[in-house]
């Protein structure tokens, strides 16, 4: 019973490669005859797994999908990773899947080795996350979205736009995108005939599903771009444009991709498309960079660091008076203490 064990295992460690397995090559790799992989075939599902034959010279083996999820093997990386993820996941911005992950992750962890389960808390102790607290979607609504996007289905759903008045849209949902902070939906609105950037934690989702379309293709480079440039009109309350005096390259070291969308303009220079909550949220981001800058949008900020500008000149003169007078005979030069 214990060698037949064994095998079981060493036979779905071999199908879970996802290829196609002959009879003759698994009972090599098992030494046993063919009829024995057969029963242990059967015996696989007899055990919940759907292994898929086909007759023949060209024919053999492959583990399929089944109607029930059966055990699973691992292997080490593997289940580090999974137990990671699920650590992530349960601190994570999906609604309701903080207590599922925290039970799988709990079963996952009781089979562990000693070995692996040392690993798993080595990483879980030594890391923080820097995460922003973004607000939480449903999970219920990331699925509905995802099957949408796998029918190619039309998507029907409820609105909540920025300044808090409800709207119904249908467009054609293109993916999810996760940006670190906050899930959005990309989607080809057929009313405007343009790409559009939707938060999902906004999403109501409607039923039925609308009809089906036929998808649009899209890098996934630019889906990625599209985002990063729907998020300035969506999660922004202050769009802005500014002309940054570096390179590109430079600067992209000093951001994270939900700063938001970099485009060189030539070697020395840049452009930005950012936003903030405030004016003055921006100005400060805007000046935590350290490079010099031209707001090209909006002019709101511009007189705004024109102020910012007057007040921190006032407050560096009236720091030197602390240490002196202002000798105006000499067109103010500072005379006093060293």
């Amino acid at each position: 019973m214990v060698e037949t064990s064994v095998r079981l295992l060493r036979l779905l460690s071999l199908l879970q490669s996802g290829r196609d397995w002959p009879g003759g090559e698994l009972a090599a790799r098992l030494g046993v005859t063919t009829r024995t992989v057969r029963a242990d075939m059967e015996r696989l599902r007899a055990l919940g797994y759907r292994v898929d034959s086909r007759p023949g010279a060209a024919g053999g083996y492959r583990l399929g999908r089944g109607s029930a999820l059966p055990p699973l093997l691992l292997d080490d990386e593997e289940a580090v990773a999974v137990a990671v993820g699920l650590r992530a996941a349960a601190a994570g911005t999906v609604t309701g899947i903080e207590e599922i992950s925290l039970r799988a992750l709990a079963k996952l962890e009781q089979s562990l080795p000693s070995r692996l389960r040392h690993r798993v808390d080595a990483l879980r102790t030594a890391t923080v996350s820097a995460a922003g607290g973004g607000p939480t979607v449903p999970a219920a609504t990331l699925t509905e979205v995802a099957a949408a996007i796998h029918r190619r289905e039309r998507l029907r759903f409820d609105y909540v736009r920025r300044d808090g008045a409800d709207s119904r849209r249908e467009v054609e949902p293109h993916r999810l995108v996760y940006t670190g902070h906050r899930w959005y939906l990309l989607a080809w609105d057929p009313q405007r005939a343009d790409w559009r950037t939707f938060r999902a934690d906004r999403i109501r989702p409607r039923s039925p599903n609308g009809p089906r379309f036929a998808p649009r293709e899209v890098p996934e480079a630019e889906v990625d771009w599209r985002v990063r440039r729907g998020v300035g009109s969506v999660a922004w309350r202050h769009p802005a444009r500014v002309r940054l005096h570096a390179p590109a390259a430079v600067v992209a070291a000093l951001l994270t991709p939900a700063a938001g969308l970099l485009e060189p303009l030539d070697e020395g220079t840049c452009l930005l498309e950012t936003g903030g909550n405030s004016l003055p949220e921006l100005a400060g981001f805007l000046g935590s960079l350290d490079v010099d800058f031209d707001v090209l949008d909006p002019p709101e900020l511009r007189e705004l660091l024109a102020r910012l500008a007057a007040r921190y000149a006032a407050a560096a003169a009236g720091a030197g008076l602390l240490h002196g007078t202002v000798d105006t005979s000499d067109g103010g030069r500072l005379s006093g203490r060293s």
